[in-house]
């Protein structure tokens, strides 16, 4: 019977260490990038005896080039650090980073790293047009923050569709049919498992071309009338200082003070 349970623990041993995911209670390091930047999975191993590294995306095996020469989007930097370049919104996700040391001929040992990469991107959208956000890949919900609300609101989820006629969902990508002002805002990306997967802050121009701002995309508007506003301060504070201190100079060089004879 020991010898049946013995076994039993060794094959599942042999599976979680040969398997895709990293082993349980590995720490997920969040990583984040622009859509179109280059990002960087740092894998912080000791650099001595590595024999191999390898990128894991659920099921998916992910080819590392060696160098930044190769033709792919993603390679090896350094000792084992992989960098993704030209960030697309597919990227987003959930990767197992796995490094090989060869202690001697016969004695393989394997780390691991577990990285949530999350992806930026800022559109402006055209007022009465429509806009295709290619994000729902890996996606299991999208939801909205417009301008002037404090809650976000579901726009589309895997198990229930669009919850809007003005939107339509197919091939991977979410189409707003005929954009408004209130379109404008942030729209987050989420796995099933509530983590987010991209962020798009999303700014609506009418037909004159006027941007329409979000709180998430403010200008530096508000700066600007800070300052002219201290500027007229302290103008409307020096200024009649400075015309009484003249006209005080003018009235003393008209009546001068009289000589006292003795």
């Amino acid at each position: 019977m020991i010898q049946y349970l013995n076994l039993l623990l060794l094959l599942l041993f042999c599976f979680i260490y040969h398997s895709g995911s990293p082993p349980v209670g590995t720490v997920t390091k969040p990583v984040s990038g622009n859509k179109g930047s280059d990002v960087t999975l740092p894998c912080q191993f000791e650099a001595k005896k590595i024999s191999d590294i390898s990128l894991n995306r659920q099921s998916e095996n992910i080819p590392v080039c060696q160098t930044e020469e190769c033709s792919g989007r993603v390679f090896k930097q350094g000792n084992c650090d992989v960098v993704i370049k030209d960030l697309r919104f597919s990227d987003a996700g959930t990767y197992f980073l796995h490094v090989y040391y060869n202690y001697d001929q016969t004695n393989l040992k394997r780390q691991s790293r577990t990285f949530q990469l999350h992806i930026h991107d800022k559109i402006s959208v055209k007022t009465g047009e429509e806009h295709k956000l290619d994000v729902l890949s890996n996606a299991n919900q999208v939801v909205h923050l417009t301008r002037n609300k404090t809650k976000w609101r579901e726009l589309w989820s895997r198990s229930s569709g669009a919850q809007s006629d003005q939107l339509t969902a197919n091939d991977g990508t979410l189409t707003i049919k005929e954009f408004t002002d209130n379109d404008a805002g942030t729209y987050r990306v989420l796995d099933s498992e509530g983590e987010i997967l991209i962020t798009v802050i999303v700014t609506g121009t009418g037909s004159e071309g006027k941007r329409y701002n979000t709180d998430d995309d403010k200008t530096d508007d508000t700066q600007e009338y800070t300052v002219w506003f201290w500027i007229m301060i302290v103008g409307l504070t020096i200024v009649p200082m400075v015309l009484a201190l003249i006209m005080f100079d003018v009235i003393k060089n008209q009546f001068p003070k009289k000589r006292v004879l003795l």
